[in-house]
């Protein structure tokens, strides 16, 4: 069982988990996930590493009740029962750190997974800059620790009640030149169309497609990509990829379809031994 330390309501839907995780912690990276089990028959929930203290052993996660499983994670404050991880892959901006000029793009929830990584280039002398977009002054969220860890910290708003009123890639169109990488992570629509600007401009782009992972291992299948023509499985193989390499319009695609049993059916049938991830053995 892993203790509680703090189970808040950040904002909206959006919640703060702290949890004891000292072994999980110990080799935790930016970029990386765990999955997490409220008790012993709940479902597997797949969150995002947000921080991590190796002295303490403090995991720190963000998550948005989208559903039964998160919303029973809300009500938790005691303890849980599993905290697996760290799973996945370190964050790719972490091996492009040759002088170039980064800029993140977060959209809603997706500012959190950034936060581990603009700290990390922080720590190594490196300051981003960070475009968040959200709906409302009401749903931002984490607003102090991006402050204290990037350049220039850009708000954009669906209503114009806080920052600037517009969408992310409004912004990104206008600042898109002043950067050599671009790291997004938000919903799997905003991450395509930022990514179809940075290969407009030339731009190298990232992004984290851990939206679609459900459970975490490869065996579901929910989080199959087309990857430059290979399938690839977003939670053994990623979460993060090379933007321009992704075939979004199939993953949005497949998201329709999988959220019924008839379509889950369909897809594994029509994909056959390409329909899972077998544990992280990767199939072509």
């Amino acid at each position: 069982m892993y203790r509680i330390l703090k189970n808040i309501n950040l904002t909206d839907s959006i919640y703060l988990l702290e949890v004891l995780a000292p072994l999980v912690v110990a080799n935790a990276m930016p970029g990386e996930f765990v999955i997490v089990m409220t008790h012993e028959d709940s479902e597997r929930i797949p969150l995002t590493i947000v921080d991590y203290n190796k002295d303490t052993g403090v995991l720190t996660l963000v998550y948005q009740v989208v559903g039964e499983s998160t919303l029973e994670l809300s009500y938790e404050k005691d303890e849980l029962f599993s905290v697996v991880g760290p799973l996945g892959n370190k964050a790719l901006i972490l091996d492009n750190l040759d002088k170039e000029k980064i800029l993140f793009v977060g959209g809603g929830v997706g500012i959190a997974p950034i936060i581990p990584q603009v700290r990390y280039l922080f720590n190594e002398g490196i300051k981003a800059d960070c475009i968040y977009g959200t709906k409302t002054k009401d749903s931002v969220i984490l607003e102090s620790e991006l402050v204290s860890l990037v350049d220039n910290l850009f708000i954009m708003t669906d209503d114009g009640s806080y920052g600037e009123k517009g969408f992310v890639t409004d912004k990104l169109d206008k600042i898109v030149d002043d950067y050599d990488i671009i790291v997004a992570i938000g919903p799997v629509i905003m991450m395509k169309y930022v990514s179809e600007i940075a290969v407009k401009h030339n731009k190298k782009i990232i992004v984290s497609m851990n939206p679609i992972m459900i459970d975490g291992t490869g065996m579901c299948g929910a989080c199959r990509l087309m990857i430059d023509g290979k399938v690839k499985f977003a939670c053994v193989d990623g979460p993060e990829f090379y933007g321009e390499k992704i075939d979004f319009d199939a993953a949005l695609n497949r998201m329709i379809i999988y959220k019924t049993e008839e379509g889950r059916r369909y897809l594994k049938m029509i994909e056959g031994d390409t329909h899972e991830g077998g544990c992280g053995h990767e199939k072509n």
